[in-house]
């Protein structure tokens, strides 16, 4: 079944004076997708979520956001919502006040004839806030909140519209474990329901746990864009380290398994550590190879994984074979 196009981008421009942000970004995001966006810094971005979210007009190219066309004005239609660079939030006020005053800047007043005119619908301020699991501490004023709280707070503040395109700039940063899963598990019924999400994040762990597709943009230009298996079927050769019950006799099937390397010094301080490069039908191999010399496997895993490999040899960020230090994207 085909889903409906909720975001239709073609040769989207934007520049800030001398630097160009985004060059000739086309961009399809349907209708229950959750569509991720990644590069490193620098890449265009923020510019991009901010486009959609209707807080920067793009230079040239078409931009259509609900089957709406979106001009040179700073306004997108009802249904979008989301943040970028953190959700902007009333410090002083506490969790259900911030969500109460921004539901009465917007208008959203309860059904009920006896309440008060300017009174917010707090069934739909409650709903938001047990959605992304702040009931407990919906009346603690947010300055003592935490950046994982904080970034929850701002999902439900993006829930109180319903919206059908959500724009998240890295909702799972500041997050601890059971924080993450929580959103994560926001996100998909979201996408389950239809509304389409797009969000940035630095972590490949999370795109592979919410994105069915995925951009990478380098210097304001897609360099892939499709679905996030076919991204992982690009990282090509991988390190992997191998831990085994004879590191001796696995070092010597290794240096004679066809299309594999052994990895000079790569195991790290444990010397019981084997680090060996190529392709997965290689390692397929000689997995094979050791089982069949009574070689016990213990541990078999890649040093980065595909995804993060595929992601830095497009964008040019580093060595493909081994792990970059982590930043914000």
């Amino acid at each position: 079944m085909q889903r409906s196009p909720v975001v239709r981008a073609r040769g989207i421009t934007k520049s800030f004076g001398d630097v160009v942000a985004l060059d000739g970004v086309d961009l399809d995001v349907a209708s229950g997708q959750v569509h991720g966006l990644v590069g490193p810094n620098g890449a265009g971005k923020t510019t991009l979520l901010g486009l959609l979210l209707g807080l920067a007009v793009a230079d040239s190219g078409s931009l259509e956001i609900l089957g709406t066309p979106v001009g040179r004005t700073l306004a997108v239609p009802d249904g979008v919502a989301g943040f970028v660079d953190g959700p902007g939030l009333y410090p002083s006020l506490t969790a259900r006040q911030n969500l109460s005053a921004l539901a009465s800047l917007r208008g959203d007043t309860p059904a009920a004839e006896s309440a008060p005119e300017s009174a917010p619908d707090s069934s739909a301020v409650d709903s938001a806030l047990e959605q992304v699991g702040l009931t407990d501490v919906a009346d603690d004023r947010i300055r003592g909140f935490s950046l994982g709280m904080r970034q929850r707070l701002g999902l439900a503040a993006a829930l109180l519209t319903t919206p059908r395109l959500l724009v998240l700039d890295e909702p799972a940063n500041g997050l601890d474990p059971a924080g993450k899963r929580h959103v994560h598990r926001v996100i998909t019924e979201l996408a389950a329901n239809g509304t389409a999400v797009v969000l940035s994040s630095h972590r490949m762990d999370d795109l592979a746990a919410l994105c069915s597709e995925v951009t990478v943009l380098a210097t304001g230009r897609v360099v892939f864009s499709g679905p996030l298996s076919k991204l992982a079927a690009e990282s090509g050769e991988l390190d992997y380290r191998l831990v085994t019950s004879d590191p001796a006799a696995a070092h010597r099937v290794a240096e004679g398994a066809p299309g594999l390397s052994v990895m000079p010094g790569r195991g790290g301080p444990d010397a019981d550590v084997l680090v060996v490069r190529g392709p997965v039908p290689a390692l397929d191999e000689l997995v094979v190879r050791l089982v069949r010399g009574g070689v016990a496997i213990r541990e078999l895993a890649p040093v980065v994984t595909p995804l993060e490999a595929a992601f830095l040899a497009l964008t040019g960020a580093g060595d493909v074979s081994g792990r970059n230090d982590e930043g914000d994207t």
